[in-house]
């Protein structure tokens, strides 16, 4: 049974599985990683999800307010053997129903080129490429996107 379950950056599920993406990640943006961690730090974020497959957490994503009409998506990942099964789809839409409910019109987030899983994700739910925004300004792994919430 696949449950989704609001709570925030305290939870020791959601913790858990940020440090198997900071290992992925550590992997995948090569060099670039010490760059790209300063700014996912996930210390006071109110607005967090975790995936579970029975009682086993296999997915999670985080939403904080980027401007007042917008939501940045952050720490979205999935384990490995979860992969493709549609985890990270119900932890997006559940994180875009949060951020409507809260009153935003959108969700921005930043992915690494190199993630061509996440970067089709994000593709296949609607969003759109926009210009690297912020820190990722420059940067030539990073691609940014935007979805209007519901």
């Amino acid at each position: 049974m696949i449950t989704l379950t609001r709570t925030d950056s305290s939870s020791p599920d959601f913790v858990s599985l940020v440090k198997l993406l900071d290992t992925y990640l550590a992997l995948k943006d090569g060099r670039d990683h010490d760059f790209y961690n300063q700014y996912n730090s996930i210390t006071m974020l109110n607005n967090v999800i975790v995936a579970y497959d029975n009682t086993i957490p296999v997915a999670c994503g985080a939403i904080k307010e980027f401007d007042e009409d917008s939501m940045e998506v952050k720490r979205m990942f999935t384990v490995s053997d979860a992969r493709g099964k549609g985890f990270a789809s119900l932890v997006l839409s559940e994180l875009e129903a949060w951020a409507a409910e809260l009153g935003y019109k959108s969700c921005v987030l930043e992915t690494g080129k190199r993630q061509v899983e996440a970067v089709a994700l994000y593709k296949k739910q609607g969003y759109s490429l926009i210009p690297n925004y912020g820190q990722y300004i420059g940067m030539d792994n990073s691609i940014c996107f935007q979805k209007e919430v519901k």
